[in-house]
């Protein structure tokens, strides 16, 4: 008889583990996902034909068997996009004669350019910050040169213990570049003081960054050389599927129930049996009320490390005490449809209707709670309904389930931020022509509360033998996307004794190098 392995969440982890199972062995993989839809906070919705990407999720890796692995599902495009044919512009192209035409067929991975930046005082300024005369005519002279005292005094006297994310950013950028360009926005995506955040967010997502790699940058750029160490912050393109990110992850679904997986949608895992050290069932309910019982001889869970904690059997009281203070911040946005923006495109780069190219912006102005902005138009030409005559964006808000953010229901919400984004001149209010929005519970997990005794969760259930966490919740980290389909792969390399360990696994997006050699 075939094992079984039950996966619980069928977002990027969760699913690569289930391809991987059935691609590389006979191991049965039950998914189990408590909403009605794959690919997690990696979904593409739809709202009348116009889709959102929540959070945005560009396809980059440093791990070249995860792009292989990305592009083995959604080969890249042989022939150019609609807005690159409207535009008349160069893109590389797959060369390969199977390539796909995005025109013809969907699945297809696209090619596109990076562009994110900060708009702060009402005025854009390049991410990562650059030192250039934009940023100075921005900032002002007297603000540069505060920066760059504050810069020298970081160099001269650190702090010594970075306890903090406050610290880790004050050592690297200065705390006049920390207070102006970093705090307000950590704090608006965290809820929280930066002084109360781990300095470990830090180091997982804003690896080797400073003003030292930006001046190194700059020189490089200047004289022709090529860093082979360049940052993912730096990286002037991405893979993007034709319709966001949820395609992708739909099409590995597919390929799973193909192969004779199984995705059971509407089923919410509520209890983890647990003898001695081994998991032996996970009970589910289903949309009915109906409890299902699942056995198996692997379990990978993806859902989060506090309810996980909180389903499970016979669990030591100080482990539960940890889980029961893991913190979460949840994700608000709002899709808006609309004639025409008001922020203009003063860059080189060429776009249909001539918009701004930016895929995000991050709101540093500190008169509103927006946190964060898209434009689908440039993620992907066919994110948008009506291309050519509307501007389809994405306002994104950080909140806690108790906030106003997430509990104002969604006319009142909508007309909340609309009101937002006209105050800070992003569109007037006269050219919206519709609007959507939707809620994600733990989108975020929290490096504060009692993260800083997550090792006593992580040491308990690494003596559970057949028992392995994955994915941004599953391992409460904030990881990108190509790190849960990283430690999955590593996962399954485990249970099928093709290498690794468990520790391997959980140094998925810790060890320093990652970010910055491929």
């Amino acid at each position: 008889m075939a094992k079984k392995a039950i996966i619980i969440g069928a977002g990027p982890a969760g699913l690569t583990a289930a391809y991987e199972l059935l691609a590389r062995s006979d191991i049965e993989p039950v998914i189990l996902e408590e909403n009605d839809f794959v690919g997690g906070i990696s979904a593409t919705l739809d709202y009348k034909n116009n889709k959102i990407d929540m959070g945005g999720h560009r396809f980059f890796s440093k791990s070249e068997r995860v792009m292989d692995w990305w592009l083995s599902i959604l080969p890249l495009q042989g022939a150019p996009a609609k807005d690159d044919i409207l535009l008349d512009r160069d893109v590389p192209l797959s060369t390969l004669p199977e390539a796909p035409d995005p025109e013809k067929s969907d699945k297809v991975m696209l090619k596109r350019h990076r562009l994110s930046r900060i708009y702060y005082l009402k005025t854009f300024f390049d991410y990562p910050v650059s030192l250039n005369m934009n940023t100075i005519k921005g900032l002002g002279l007297w603000r540069m040169f505060k920066i760059g005292c504050s810069y020298m005094k970081a160099l001269a006297f650190p702090i010594k213990n970075e306890k903090s994310l406050e610290d880790f950013m004050i050592n690297r950028f200065g705390r006049e570049l920390y207070l102006t360009f970093f705090k307000d926005y950590t704090e608006k995506l965290w809820g929280i003081d930066c002084a109360k955040i781990s300095a470990e967010w830090g180091a997982q997502r804003i690896k080797g960054i400073s003003i030292l790699k930006v001046l190194k940058q700059m020189a490089n750029n200047m004289f022709g050389h090529k860093d082979k160490a360049v940052e993912t912050s730096f990286i002037d393109s991405f893979f993007y599927p034709k319709f966001g990110p949820g395609h992708l992850w739909q099409n590995v679904a597919e390929q799973i129930e193909a192969k004779g997986g199984k995705i059971l949608k509407r089923h919410k895992v509520i209890r983890i049996t647990k003898k001695e050290n081994n998991v032996t069932a996970v009970e589910a309910l289903d949309d009915k009320g109906k409890l299902h019982v699942f056995e198996g001889d692997y379990f990978i869970s993806t859902m989060p490390v506090k309810d996980l904690i909180e389903a499970m059997t016979d669990v030591p009281a100080k482990v539960k005490k940890v889980a029961d203070g893991l913190m979460y911040r949840d994700f608000r946005t709002v899709g808006i449809l609309l004639n025409k923006l008001k922020i203009k495109n003063t860059t080189r780069f060429k776009t249909v209707g001539n918009i701004v190219p930016d895929t995000w912006i991050y709101v540093q102005e500190r008169d509103v709670k927006l946190g964060r902005l898209q434009i689908f138009n440039n993620w992907s030409p066919y994110m948008v309904k009506d291309l050519e005559n509307t501007v389809w964006i994405g306002l994104e808000y950080f909140c806690n389930e108790q906030d106003k953010i997430w509990t104002d229901d969604d006319d009142t919400f909508i007309k909340f931020a609309i009101g937002e984004a006209a105050k800070i001149g992003i569109f007037d209010e006269a050219d919206v022509l519709d609007a959507y929005t939707h809620k994600v519970k733990k989108a975020y997990p929290a490096y504060f509360g009692t993260y800083d005794r997550f090792e006593e969760i992580k040491n308990f259930v690494n003596k559970i033998d057949n028992l392995f966490l994955v994915g941004r919740n599953g391992m409460h980290r904030y990881n990108n996307m190509d790190h849960s389909t990283l430690a999955a792969m590593k996962t399954v390399d485990f249970i099928l004794g093709d290498g690794g360990s468990r520790e391997e696994i959980w140094s998925v997006n810790t060890e320093s190098d990652y970010h910055e050699e491929k």
